[in-house]
């Protein structure tokens, strides 16, 4: 049965051309349109509000193999934000907190021109990736609705659900220190109200629907990331049929990323260490050992002490361990990592060198420990393994699995071969680069950034790549190094500010 507003108020209007006059024609006017809003405000005022909106949503909870989805219909939607706004005022988001987002694609020919506005919150994905990659359990995935929530104090603000996401839905809040995002206002739609984006939109643009989990979206929406990675549950309905060549508006802007200066460091360090720490029982072997075992393959000239390069490793490893805790929001809470270890990379790195530090500390105890050695070299180099693959199971291009081994593994490597002046540091090094450089000169947007607004950075790392080169060649180790670990650093910073990272079409990109 439905429900029509009821009939506007007979107003008498005041004298001819008096102001009051002029309002009341004015307010009568307004409510014979009857809009979307007026239509509201009306049964609103009659105690009939609620009513308005369950069409919108379903009447009945979601079955087995079904949940909640948002649909969009694209032919209705203005672009208005009202549903940005109704989000932001209902959830108490900060100034420049923003949990829905408008955007544009457009395409087609000159001749039959395409353009569409797209709103898009959390997708409330089937299989989704912030789900599975956060190393604290802060996320779950209802069993009776479907959406997919945040647990605030859960969150140890770490941001990896961040770079998980191919659709840049989570926000992290500096203030509070955690992530956050869209919950499709689940306390309202447990009560039969809309969620805000719903009931804010004059159009009915949006809605709630019920679909299927098994057969969540294989055919999601031009110009958006592939779908088969988290199955987007967001439905986008449309009249018009969509050209195969729209693209976002804003495709060809290049997005330099956040720069994560804790974990440049983290990174750099802790791979320098492995190296460093893996070396340093090499350099205790007896004067004649030495002779027949590495004259053959190495450029021996003075090889520092085990204790020296123990001695830097410890730092550098030490350093690099702190600094990664620099990048939580909420550090204190991060001792939970071990939940998240049947799915999260990032709980599997903690946990690897948090058994690598003190095995290589233990060497200091046993020096002739040759099963420890062992076990010291094979946990650290799992642990730069663990951490390449925080980044490569994001499947972001920039991140491919290639590139990312090779730029983790070979700073551990090149950090052991520097101490014992092998020729195969020199090898090593040089290919190093040219992967690098690879990457640098391509056509994708990576590239692009590399040579665009990051060509100093690019610049700077070559120049110090090219200078540790020139030391390996003269046989200045300590020179060799020093310069070697700077353009690791610059390398590192270059990863995560040049990655592209994916988002949903012409979104502006999260800072």
């Amino acid at each position: 049965m439905s429900i029509e507003a009821p009939p506007a108020p007979s107003t008498q209007p005041a004298a001819t051309g008096s102001l009051a006059s002029f309002l009341s024609e004015l307010l009568l006017e307004q409510q014979r349109l009857q809009t979307p809003v007026a239509q509201f405000a009306a049964l609103h005022e009659h105690g009939l509000a609620s009513p308005s909106s369950r069409p919108l949503i379903p009447l009945t909870a979601p079955g087995p193999g079904e949940q909640y989805a948002f649909e969009v219909d694209l032919d209705a939607c203005s672009g208005c934000k009202a549903c940005v706004s109704a989000c932001h005022s209902l959830n108490g988001l900060d100034d420049n907190e923003a949990w829905r987002d408008v955007g544009l694609i457009h395409g087609g020919t000159t001749a039959a021109p395409y353009q569409q506005t797209i709103t898009t919150a959390c997708h409330h994905c089937a299989d989704p990736a912030c789900l599975n990659g956060c190393p604290v359990v802060a996320y779950e995935k209802d069993p009776i609705t479907g959406i997919v929530r945040h647990l605030d104090d859960q969150c140890i603000g770490c941001s990896y659900c961040i770079l998980k996401c191919p659709y840049d839905v989570p926000k992290y809040n500096a203030r509070l220190g955690i992530v956050r995002k869209c919950d499709m206002c689940q306390q309202r739609l447990a009560v039969g109200e809309a969620p805000a984006c719903v009931q804010a939109c004059p159009t009915h643009a949006i809605s709630i629907v019920k679909v299927s989990t098994f057969s969540a979206n294989t055919d999601f929406l031009a110009a958006a990331p592939a779908p088969e990675y988290t199955r987007p549950t967001t439905s986008y309905r449309s009249k018009l049929e969509i050209p195969a060549n729209a693209t976002a508006a804003d495709a060809s802007t290049l997005y330099v990323q956040h720069a994560h200066a804790p974990l440049v460091a983290m990174l750099t360090l802790t791979q320098l260490a492995v190296g460093l720490l893996a070396t340093a029982p090499l350099l205790s072997l007896p004067e004649n050992v030495n002779g027949d075992l590495l004259k053959s393959v190495t450029y021996y000239v003075t090889l520092p002490s085990e204790h020296t390069a123990k001695l830097l490793g410890f730092a550098l490893l030490f350093a690099g361990l702190g600094a990664s805790v620099l990048h939580l929001g909420q550090p204190t809470r991060a001792w939970r990592f071990f939940l998240g270890l049947r799915t999260s990379w990032l709980s599997r790195e903690i946990l690897v060198f948090s058994a690598f530090a003190p095995l290589a500390l233990s060497t200091l105890l046993w020096p002739n420990s040759n099963l420890l050695r062992a076990a010291v070299a094979t946990t650290g180099v799992v642990g730069v393994i663990c951490s390449a693959m925080i980044y490569i199971d994001t499947r972001r291009r920039f991140w491919a699995p290639l590139f990312t081994h090779v730029r983790f593994l070979g700073t551990a490597v090149i950090a052991a071969l520097i101490p014992i002046h092998s020729p195969a540091t020199i090898v090593t090094l040089f290919v190093k680069l040219c992967f690098e450089l690879r990457q640098a000169l391509g056509s994708g947007v990576s590239a692009r950034l590399q040579r665009g607004p990051l060509l100093p950075v690019l610049v700077t790392r070559f120049t110090l790549g090219a200078g540790a080169l020139i030391a390996l060649l003269t046989n200045q180790s300590t020179a060799a190094f020093a310069l070697f670990a700077a353009g690791e650093i610059a390398e590192r910073t270059l990863f995560f500010k040049a990655v592209d990272s994916p988002k949903m079409p012409g979104h502006p990109v999260s800072p």
